[in-house]
């Protein structure tokens, strides 16, 4: 009976052994729940909707754990895209973990795990001619100055290669009413942070950027610094003109980062009114390269909650948002947000597009923020 014991505790550890050998990812313990959402009546009885699926992975054999990192998804993505790259390297959700951090990982309302019900708002999807053009092959289409200097998608970026094709099976359908999305990315985020029940760090992605920002306002106490990666942008715009519909207003964004409310000092109720904007030209020399930018007439009005979180805005020296993200920074100073550029081309990283925690330097960049973190707010 010993001998049998022994034997199944060293093969065990082989066992273990081996995965720490082989396996890019983290050993963590993991379990799921889910925050949000309501019952609402339907036909022949009541349904949930509008609930955020939430995965919690804590460190292995990690007695004293670190501030928690949130990953915030972006459009026609879900959470499984923070978990590992699709050539198979370690994605960030692991590299966190590694350094001590509980790491949780979310499904937008009415996205992957996160149900959508029939005939709630607009599902919609991409195709992925639009993603080889947007984030993984845009060396091959030329739709900015910028796009020809990408080098950091693994394979080529395009239909047909086994790693793009891995990556667009990630890819969901998703909610297109913009209010929709907001109000319930705000309602879950903040019920999320409530359960964890102390502050964060919040790393939200493209669509996530201004998502993440609306949780932030929803609650500053408890988000002790926000990562926005290339989030949508510019302010008060879109500037990409094959996501808009022809004929479509591209002032999407009335209040600024976000078409929902803000709080703002003084009070915006209505923002055509009280949120007055003026075109500011790009520096001199860049002309061409980037977009102007809408800011605020002045004296602008402040952010009041989310300039309570000290907040990083990260973008690639090839992706389309090396245009215009450079305004969205303008606009948070402006808003009296303590923001932080961080242009990876001007900081010596370069070939990167839109999904840098994808890409073949992601673990790089991944140790440039959290030198950010702790150099902003401790860890």
């Amino acid at each position: 009976m010993l001998l049998h014991l022994l034997i199944s505790l060293l093969f065990a550890c082989l066992i273990h052994a081996s995965y720490n050998l082989s396996s890019p990812e983290a050993l963590a313990s993991r379990t799921y729940f889910y925050v949000g959402g309501r019952y609402i009546n339907a036909t022949g009885g009541h349904i949930f909707v509008d609930q955020m699926y939430v995965e919690q992975l804590l460190p292995a054999g990690n007695a004293t754990l670190k501030d928690p990192v949130v990953f915030h998804h972006g459009q026609v993505q879900t959470g499984t895209n923070w978990l590992n790259t699709p050539d198979g390297r370690q994605g960030w959700a692991s590299w966190f973990l590694q350094q001590g951090h509980p790491v949780y990982i979310l499904d937008q309302p009415q996205r992957g795990r996160s149900p959508a019900q029939p005939g709630n708002g607009s599902i919609a999807t991409w195709t992925a001619e639009l993603i080889e053009s947007l984030f993984t092959g845009v060396e091959h289409f030329g739709g900015w100055p910028q796009a020809h200097l990408h080098t950091q998608w693994p394979g080529t970026g395009l239909m047909g290669d086994p790693i793009f094709d891995t990556f667009y099976q990630t890819q969901v359908e998703f909610q297109n009413d913009p209010v929709i999305v907001e109000v319930n990315n705000r309602a879950a985020g903040a019920a999320l942070l409530a359960r964890i029940g102390r502050p964060v760090i919040w790393i939200g992605h493209s669509q996530a950027g201004p998502l993440s920002v609306l949780v932030a306002d929803a609650r500053p106490d408890l988000i002790k610094a926000l990562v926005i990666i290339e989030p949508v942008g510019p302010p008060f715009q879109n500037k990409i003109p094959n996501l808009l519909p022809p004929g479509s207003n591209p002032w999407v964004r009335p209040y600024g980062l976000t078409t929902t409310p803000l709080v703002y000092d003084p009070p915006v109720t209505d923002p055509g009114r009280d949120l007055p904007s003026k075109d500011v030209p790009p520096p001199q020399g860049e002309e061409g390269m980037l977009f102007d930018c809408i800011l605020q007439q002045e004296p602008a009005k402040k952010l009041v909650n989310v300039s309570q979180v000290p907040m990083l805005v990260v973008w690639g020296e090839a992706s389309f948002h090396a245009t215009y993200d450079y305004c969205t920074v303008n606009y948070l100073v402006q808003g009296g947000v303590d923001a932080t550029a961080l242009n990876l081309s001007a900081a010596g990283v370069h070939g990167n597009a839109h999904f840098v925690f994808l890409e073949e330097n992601s673990i790089q960049i991944a140790e440039m923020i959290y030198g950010w973190v702790k150099g902003k707010v401790g860890l």
